[in-house]
């Protein structure tokens, strides 16, 4: 038991590393284009930030979910690669259809992923709400200050 949460703990770490550095590289990008996003028409921009952290946090997600489907495999939880993805898609969104199982000497470890599924949505929606309400809030305060010119 204890070997299952130590793994799983590291799965989970190195997942939410995983997740800091794409939110380093989120905030760096949205450096850049942030005076692009503040300038006339707003609207669309506002739009397109929108489809672009939304793709974003699904590559963050793929990817986290890959890195669990790859242990699973690799400890020798499921046989196939394929059947570990399932697995791994399943816990991570919490599905949790129950077609595909842990053996038992597993259960703790692979319930882990799910645990990490419910952490990594609630922080990157926490991260693409934040960034839409800063740039829609200096949207606004710049239209404001053109305004009262």
């Amino acid at each position: 038991m204890l070997l299952q949460i130590a793994l799983g703990s590291a799965v989970l770490v190195v997942n939410v590393l995983v997740m800091a550095v794409a939110s380093l590289v989120l905030e760096s990008a949205f450096r850049t284009v942030h005076p692009w996003l503040l300038a006339p028409p707003q609207r669309l921009k506002l739009v397109l930030l929108l489809v672009a952290v939304g793709i974003w946090v699904l590559l963050v997600l793929t990817f986290n979910i890959w890195i669990w489907a790859y242990v699973l495999f690799e400890i020798g939880v499921f046989k196939s690669m394929e059947e570990s993805l399932y697995y791994a898609i399943e816990a991570f969104s919490t599905l949790g259809l129950g077609d595909v199982v842990p053996a038992q000497e597993w259960r703790i470890f692979a319930a882990m992923a799910a645990v990490n599924g419910l952490l990594s949505f609630g922080l990157l929606t926490a991260l693409l709400v934040e960034a839409l309400r800063q740039v829609r809030l200096a949207q606004l305060e710049r239209r404001h200050s053109a305004d009262h010119k």
